[in-house]
């Protein structure tokens, strides 16, 4: 196994010398059309910087001038939109100083952040070996992560990479647990590659045991109502990475604003089921808005503003746990809508992953090593709402509809898709039976039969108390890949929690015989009470 490399990158600015930002290097993917690539360094007050891009063979393809500027004394071009392909050579020159990057790919790229589960690197995976060997076949699927770093302020650039761009292989995929490279960043890039055929890019900018107020802006959090000051937050002793709100943002985030991006992918928030679970809901999509804003402000308005931005819903942790916070923030993790994109989410998506449980695994049980499935859950939604292919089936079924069948003690839910039934879960459904929204005596509602797209659950007790309906909300509702209710794909049909309002009888029928239909709505009033 490669040792662990660490570079510590000086401001170039500091020895009043010409150079690219840190992140720019041989072997990198700059994002295709039909955005322009943003390209910056650093250089000396006075002459203009003169930056070129030449074909493998010496053709200029195009010639751009920038001025060094501020007491940061850097400068930044964007290039004219490129299709996808390479290799090209870029090269920035100011006076007679000079400096050229080598094997330059035009494609996709793609910022991976989060915490542990995305930093699990693709040697702590299934199946890893196999993988590990699989890197040679992936030349055009290039890597780069940043190294984990806080800081008090906004940084303008990295101060540490871990590995700076470089073409896959066995070492700089594997080099050591938690370490780099991202295996669900990896398995992602190489998903997409294997569907779109042309380069990608993929930025790793993660850190393990951290909550999603470190990686949030001053800005994100005020629109929370979270605290700004660092003193406010009190440590949480089980986590292991930074606490203190926006030290990721300004040391890991903040520095790459000026990257031209193509979509986000995030795996973060088993640390917010111990710190302001409640909140989860506002600072999420907080960030998401807040990323994309600064993404496209720094970009020169070439990262498109409602970027793509790719998540994957928490997995499992303890077996039987009678706390439910993973289940609350599962649901927060959409907003409390269940399904995304969605009105407060707009362009964006969900890898479900509460199935793909992993008890053994040697790294805890709330790190599963089942990324694949990870990823290619991933890929199916960026192939659906990035790439907008409309054949692909990214979600897992939702309820539609709820029939009340108030003599017989059944409650009869219609899917939006056909559903496979792989498993007769006597407490996946729990039904709310009590008139009051808090607190909540939850029921187990056990199938009786599934249709094409139905499911009939019995009642017992229930009868015409029924004011909400949840499903999978549990911190490990079901055995690996065994939950109740999955769709022809295989994709599990995602947790919710839904109040259940009378809609009136239906039409033409009277009560006993059809029963009456119930309004199935996101849970919202009786969320409190959950």
């Amino acid at each position: 196994m490669a040792a662990w490399v660490l570079l510590v990158l000086a401001p170039v600015a500091a020895g009043a010398m010409l150079g690219f930002a840190s992140y720019y290097g041989d072997h990198m993917v700059l994002q295709k059309e039909p955005a322009g690539a943003v390209v910056w360094g650093y250089g000396e007050p006075g002459p203009a910087v003169t930056v070129v891009l030449s074909g493998d063979g010496g053709l200029i393809i195009m010639k751009k001038t920038a001025e060094v500027i501020g007491p940061s004394r850097t400068w930044t071009t964007v290039l004219d939109p490129m299709d996808q392909g390479g290799p090209y050579v870029l090269m920035a020159g100011q006076g007679s100083q000079n400096v050229t990057l080598q094997d330059i790919y035009f494609g996709d790229v793609w910022l991976c952040s989060g915490q542990s589960n995305m930093v699990m690197t693709v040697s702590q995976i299934v199946n890893a070996s196999q993988e590990l060997a699989d890197a040679a076949r992936y030349p055009y699927v290039r890597v780069f992560a940043a190294a984990p770093a806080r800081s008090d302020v906004e940084l303008e650039d990295l101060e540490r990479i871990n590995l700076p761009w470089s073409i896959p292989t066995a070492e700089n995929l594997g080099n050591g647990n938690f370490t780099y490279f991202s295996a669900v960043c990896w398995l992602l890039g190489r998903y997409l590659y294997e569907a779109l055929r042309y380069p990608v890019g993929l930025v790793e900018a993660a850190w393990g045991g951290t909550p999603i107020e470190a990686w949030s802006s001053p800005r994100a959090l005020q629109a929370c109502g979270l605290p700004e000051d660092t003193g406010s937050i009190s440590p949480h002793q089980q986590l292991s990475g930074p606490q203190t709100p926006s030290v990721l943002w300004n040391a890991m985030i903040h520095p790459l604003l000026n990257m031209t991006l193509r979509g986000i992918a995030w795996y973060q928030g088993e640390a917010n089921t111990l710190l302001h679970t409640e909140l989860y809901n506002c600072t999420f999509p907080a960030l998401i808005a807040d990323w994309r804003r600064a993404f496209h402000a720094g970009s020169a308005g070439q990262t498109e503003l409602l970027l793509p931005f790719g998540f994957v819903q928490l997995s499992t942790y303890r077996r039987q746990s009678p706390d439910d916070s993973f289940a609350r923030l599962r649901w927060h993790q959409t907003a409390d809508l269940g399904v995304v994109p969605n009105a407060r989410m707009p362009s964006t998506f969900m890898a479900v992953a509460m199935d793909l449980c992993d008890e053994r695994s040697p790294y805890g049980s709330v790190h599963p090593r089942d990324k694949q499935n990870v990823a290619h859950r991933l890929q199916l939604g960026a192939r659906a709402v990035a790439y907008g292919e409309k054949d692909v089936v990214f979600q897992g079924p939702y309820p539609t509809r709820a029939i009340l069948e108030v003599t017989r003690g059944l409650l009869n839910l219609t899917y939006s898709q056909e559903l496979v039934c792989r498993q007769r879960d006597t407490r996946a459904f729990e039904v709310c039976c009590s008139s009051q929204p808090s607190p909540c005596s939850w029921l187990p509602a056990p199938v009786v039969a599934v249709g094409s797209r139905t499911v009939t659950l019995a009642l017992a007790g229930c009868r015409m108390l029924v004011v909400a309906l949840r499903y999978a909300w549990a911190e490990w509702p079901c055995e690996y890949q065994s939950c109740a209710l999955y769709n022809t794909q295989g994709l599990p049909a995602p947790p919710f929690l839904l109040d259940a309002l009378p809609a009136g009888e239906t039409s033409g029928h009277s009560e006993p015989t059809a029963g009456r239909e119930l309004l199935l709505l996101p849970g919202s009033w009786f969320s409190p009470g959950i």
